[in-house]
C-alpha cells in the first residue's frame, strides 16, 4: 500500500529547464507542486470527507443525547439498534479508511516526493551557475538555503491541506450544524469567525516578516560557521579561535533576538485567542442554554453545541500556530529563492554546439575583460596560440593571466572582442563540451571527498583500472597512494581523501591532480602553477612527465618559478592587462626587458614579481 501512495508522485519526471526560474512565491510554489496535482486534489477531497465526518460526529452525539431522554433504557436496542450498530460500523471501518487515505495522500505521496523534487531541481538550477556566481557567496549558505527551503516548501504544503482546507471546511460546517437549530445560534460563531480573522490579519504578516528576519539571521550563522570551519588551519595558524567566536557570537545573538521578536507575536497571538475562544465558549454555549430554555433547542443541542465550541476552542489554536508555521515557511522560502532562483547568467547560446577540436589553435581576438569594474583583467589583447604549442605565462600579480585563462574555459564571458578555438567562438559552444576539451591542473587543486579512485576518474569515468593505474603511476602518485589508509580501514585507491582532500599533503594532492587531468587526455592543457606544491625531487620527475603529456596538446602553463617554463616554445609576458613582450626564453632575456628582470630578480627558481620594477 505505502509504496502505491510513494509511486504518484516522481520527483525525478522531466520537466522544462528555465534559466530564470519564478522570483515571486506563488508561481515558484506553483511550478514545484505542478507534478503533484491530481494528488493535491485527491488530498483535498479526502480532508474534505474527513471535516465532514468530524461535523456529522458531533451532531451524531446531540441526536443520541436526545434519543436517550426520549427512550426507555429498555427499549433502546429495539427500536434504534439498527441505526447504532450502523453508526457503529461506520466508525470503526469507515472512518478509519477514509483518515488512512488522508494521511496517505499527505504523509506517502506528497511529504517525501515534494521535498525531494525541490532540492532536486534546485541543485540542478544551482550547479548551472558560473563559477563566479559561487565566488560571490559562501557554499555553506548556498547549501543551507537549499537544504532548508525544501522542507519548507513540504511544511507550507502540508500546513495548507492538512489545517487550512480541514479548517475551513470544519467551520463551514460548524455553522451549518448550529444554524440547523435556529439561525440565529450561529451569530455568535459568525461574531467569533469575524474577530478570528482579524487576528490571524494582524498576526500572519508580521509573523512572516520576523521570520523571514530569522532565516536571514540564521543563514548568516552558518555562513560564518562554515567559513571558519574551512579555514581551520588558518584559525589555528593565526591564533585566532576567539575573534572566530566572537564572530561567530555576533551573527548567533543578532539570530537570538530576531528569534525574540518572533516569539513576542506568538506571545500576543496567545492571548488573544483566549481572549475571542472564552467569548465563544461563553456566547454559543449559554445562547444555546437559553435557547433550550424557551423550549425552542433540545438537550441534544445544547450538548452538540457544547462539544462544538470545545472542539473549536482546541482547534483554533491548532489552527493559528499551523497558520504562523506556514508564514514561517513563507519567511525560510522567500529567503532561500533569493539564492536558488537566481538566473543563470552564463548560459549556452540557444543555437550552441559542441566544440569539434581538430588542431587545436587558440585565438584571442582583441579581448577584454575586466570584470564589470572598467579596468583590470585583459584590455585588447590579440593572442595566437598555433596547434600543438606550447605558451608560457608570466607577470606580476593582477597582470591578468589568470584571466586570460578564466576565459578559456569560459568561466567568464569576453566583455569585448573574441576568444575562438579552431574558429569556434566559444560563446557558440556548450560550456561542457568546451571544458571536455581543457584539461587544467591549478596551484591549489580541490579534491571531491571522496576516495582516490573516484577522483581520478572524475577526469574520465569510462576509463578502466588500468588506464587509472598508468595515469597514477605517470604522476608519480602510485606508490604513496597504495600506502594510503583512512579511518574506515580503506586503503590504496579506495582511501577516501577528505573534504578538499586536506587528509593529503600538497604534494600528494597535486600528483592525484596530475594524474585526473592525464587520464582525462583533452588537447589543450592548461597550468596553474602545477608543480608549485611539489619538493625538488619529486618537482623534476613531474616535470618530465608534464613534458610528455604536453606532446601534440596545445599548452598555456601559468608559472612564478620560470625555470619551470623555460623551455616553453614561448613565453607571454602581461603588464597591467596586457601583452608587454613575448619570445622565447632566450630572445627575451636578449631583449633585456621585463621577462629578464623578472629572471635576474628571481630568487631560488621564483620571481619576486613586486620588486621586478
Amino acid at each position: 500500500m505505502f509504496r502505491f501512495f510513494e509511486s504518484l508522485v516522481d520527483p525525478y519526471g522531466p520537466y522544462r529547464d528555465t534559466d530564470a526560474p519564478p522570483n515571486r512565491f506563488w508561481p515558484y510554489i506553483l511550478a514545484y507542486v505542478r507534478p503533484a496535482r491530481w494528488v493535491l486534489v485527491w488530498t483535498t477531497l479526502a480532508i474534505l470527507a474527513v471535516a465532514i465526518i468530524e461535523i456529522l460526529l458531533i451532531w451524531y452525539a446531540g441526536r443520541l443525547v436526545d434519543l436517550l431522554g426520549k427512550t426507555e433504557p429498555g427499549a433502546l436496542w429495539s427500536r434504534h439498534g439498527v441505526e447504532l450498530g450502523l453508526v457503529a460500523v461506520f466508525i470503526l471501518f469507515l472512518r478509519p479508511l477514509i483518515q488512512t487515505l488522508s494521511a496517505a495522500f499527505l504523509n506517502q505521496s506528497l511529504m517525501p516526493n515534494l521535498g525531494t523534487l525541490v532540492r532536486w531541481r534546485s541543485h540542478r538550477h544551482v550547479l548551472r551557475q558560473s563559477v563566479g556566481w559561487f565566488q560571490n557567496d559562501f557554499a555553506g549558505r548556498i547549501a543551507n538555503r537549499l537544504m532548508q527551503t525544501a522542507p519548507a516548501v513540504v511544511e507550507a504544503t502540508f500546513q495548507t491541506f492538512d489545517a487550512l482546507v480541514y479548517a475551513a471546511i470544519y467551520l463551514i460546517g460548524a455553522l451549518w450544524l448550529l444554524s440547523d437549530t435556529d439561525a440565529r445560534l450561529a451569530a455568535p460563531l459568525a461574531v467569533w469567525l469575524v474577530l478570528y480573522v482579524w487576528l490571524v490579519t494582524w498576526t500572519i504578516p508580521r509573523v512572516g516578516a520576523a521570520s523571514e528576519a530569522f532565516s536571514d539571521a540564521r543563514s548568516a550563522i552558518t555562513g560564518r560557521i562554515v567559513d571558519s570551519y574551512t579555514n581551520i588551519q588558518s584559525v589555528k595558524l593565526f591564533a585566532h579561535t576567539r575573534s572566530e567566536e566572537a564572530y561567530a557570537g555576533e551573527a548567533i545573538e543578532t539570530a537570538r533576538q530576531a528569534f525574540a521578536r518572533q516569539m513576542r507575536i506568538f506571545t500576543l497571538m496567545d492571548l488573544g485567542l483566549t481572549v475571542i475562544n472564552g467569548f465563544l465558549i461563553v456566547a454559543v454555549i449559554g445562547y444555546a442554554l437559553y435557547l433550550w430554555q424557551v423550549g425552542i433547542a433540545t438537550i441534544g443541542t445544547v450538548a452538540a453545541a457544547s462539544a462544538l465550541t470545545l472542539r473549536l476552542n482546541a482547534m483554533t489554536g491548532w489552527i493559528m500556530w499551523s497558520l504562523s508555521s506556514l508564514f514561517q515557511n513563507v519567511g525560510v522560502i522567500k529567503e532561500g529563492m533569493e539564492t536558488i532562483t537566481a538566473p543563470i547568467e552564463l548560459k549556452d547560446a540557444p543555437t550552441a554546439t559542441q566544440l569539434a577540436v581538430t588542431e587545436g589553435e587558440v585565438v584571442f581576438d582583441n579581448v577584454s575583460h575586466h570584470y564589470g569594474r572598467g579596468s583590470g583583467g585583459l584590455d585588447r589583447v590579440s593572442l595566437t596560440i598555433r596547434p600543438g604549442e606550447r605558451v608560457g605565462l608570466v607577470g606580476r600579480s593582477g597582470a591578468g593571466k589568470s584571466t586570460l585563462v578564466n576565459l578559456i574555459l569560459r568561466f567568464f564571458d569576453t566583455e569585448g572582442g573574441a576568444l575562438r578555438i579552431d574558429g569556434q567562438d566559444v560563446r557558440a559552444v556548450t560550456q561542457d563540451s568546451l571544458r571536455r576539451q581543457i584539461g587544467m591542473v591549478t596551484q591549489d587543486p580541490s579534491l571531491l571527498h571522496r576516495s582516490v579512485r573516484e577522483n581520478i576518474l572524475y577526469g574520465r569515468p569510462d576509463a578502466t583500472e588500468a588506464e587509472m593505474v598508468a595515469a597514477a603511476k605517470r604522476a608519480e602518485a602510485h606508490d604513496f597512494i597504495l600506502g594510503l589508509t583512512d579511518r574506515a580501514g580503506r586503503a590504496g585507491y579506495d582511501a577516501q581523501v577528505g573534504e578538499r582532500g586536506v587528509k593529503l599533503s600538497g604534494g600528494q594532492r597535486q600528483r592525484i591532480a596530475l594524474a585526473r587531468v592525464i587520464l582525462k587526455g583533452a588537447p589543450i592543457l592548461v597550468l596553474d602553477e602545477a608543480t608549485s606544491a611539489l619538493d625538488s625531487e619529486v618537482e623534476a620527475a613531474i616535470q618530465e612527465t608534464l613534458y610528455g603529456v604536453m606532446e601534440g596538446k596545445t599548452v598555456i602553463a601559468i608559472a612564478h618559478r620560470l625555470s619551470t617554463i623555460s623551455r616553453m616554445d614561448r613565453i607571454v609576458v602581461l603588464d597591467a592587462g596586457r601583452i608587454a613582450e613575448q619570445g622565447t626564453h632566450a630572445a627575451l632575456l636578449a631583449r633585456n626587458g621585463l621577462y629578464a628582470k623578472f629572471w635576474n630578480h628571481q630568487s631560488g627558481g621564483f620571481i619576486n614579481l613586486e620588486a621586478a620594477e
